[in-house]
């Protein structure tokens, strides 16, 4: 059965980008995942004095705002970047915080769906035929941190013998 996701205060809730669950990340201690995401989409561009800016501000909700400015154009190659952009900072999110790193490894191998209507990419969308693209992220890093859990604690992974 599927895990769905959305709102912060909902089931699972800490698997949105919007949970209030900082992140260290490039040098830099971000408030949420969505501020570091909106951020980056302004790296090496034009628009750059909006990435403190978005930094600063107060609820990832504010930061998502300022990141979908439609005056602000982002980075020519986000598209490409994007998704690695995503996965870096959720990993980073589920390494630093134990507590959603046990609720993550907690679904065993369900399928995690972002339940945004209006998401195509990161979500399902309205009619469930979107890409799911957090979800599936989420998913590949609740099976890195498997990997990397017993190497973290000093016990080896039996079943990956050289």
């Amino acid at each position: 059965m599927a895990i769905y996701f959305y709102k912060v205060w909902q089931p699972y809730g800490c698997f949105s980008n919007f949970s209030e669950h900082a992140i260290f990340i490039q040098g830099a201690y971000w408030s949420t995942v969505e501020h570091y995401y909106q951020a980056q989409k302004f790296v090496d561009t034009e628009y750059e004095a909006v990435i403190p800016v978005i930094h600063k501000v107060g609820t990832p909700e504010e930061a998502a705002s300022l990141g979908r400015c439609s005056t602000r154009k982002p980075h020519p190659e986000w598209d490409i970047r994007k998704t690695e952009v995503m996965r870096k900072a959720v990993l980073t999110k589920f390494i630093t915080h134990a507590d959603i790193r046990d609720i993550l490894l907690s679904t065993g191998d369900r399928l995690l769906v972002e339940d945004s209507a209006r998401d195509y990419f990161w979500g399902c969308g309205a009619d469930r035929s979107g890409q799911n693209h957090l979800g599936k992220i989420l998913m590949s890093v609740r099976e890195e941190i498997r990997n990397l859990l017993p190497l973290s604690i000093g016990v080896r992974n039996i079943s990956n013998k050289p």
